[in-house]
């Protein structure tokens, strides 16, 4: 009994993660992969200095992996995706982090370790601990 209870909280706990990890990702890919970069600077200081073509992929990049958080896994088709998403998203943020260390702000990284400490709660969720099970 307890063990169920275990699955049913790692589940619950799992499907926040994603749910919480995709809005994020989807909202800030919608911003960087359609806004001007003069919107985008006055929240992004570091856009400005950032060839555009890298902005509007890494708003792709984010969007597609919020995206692929959700979708297989809501939908049973092929949920393996979820945690490929997740670890995309992880090597974003790992990335991110770099990028920043390199500017010298790394008053940001500490989000970008937060988002990866999800990701890969997720990733390992999904994989190891509460699969999802493809239809049949």
């Amino acid at each position: 009994m307890t063990n169920q209870k275990n699955n049913k909280a790692i589940n619950i706990a799992l499907w926040t993660a994603q749910g919480l990890l995709a809005v994020m990702f989807i909202m800030a890919g919608i911003m960087k992969t359609t806004q001007p970069v003069e919107v985008l600077a006055e929240s992004l200081p570091w856009v400005t200095s950032t060839p555009l073509g890298l902005v509007r992929f890494i708003g792709i990049s984010e969007l597609l992996g919020g995206l692929g958080l959700l979708i297989p896994s809501i939908f049973r088709f092929k949920p393996y995706l979820t945690v490929w998403a997740a670890l995309g998203l992880a090597l974003v943020m790992v990335l991110a982090a770099v990028f920043h260390a390199s500017r010298g702000e790394f008053s940001s990284i500490g989000m970008n370790v937060v988002l990866i400490g999800i990701a890969l709660f997720i990733a390992w969720g999904r994989n190891k601990k509460a699969p999802i099970l493809a239809k049949n």
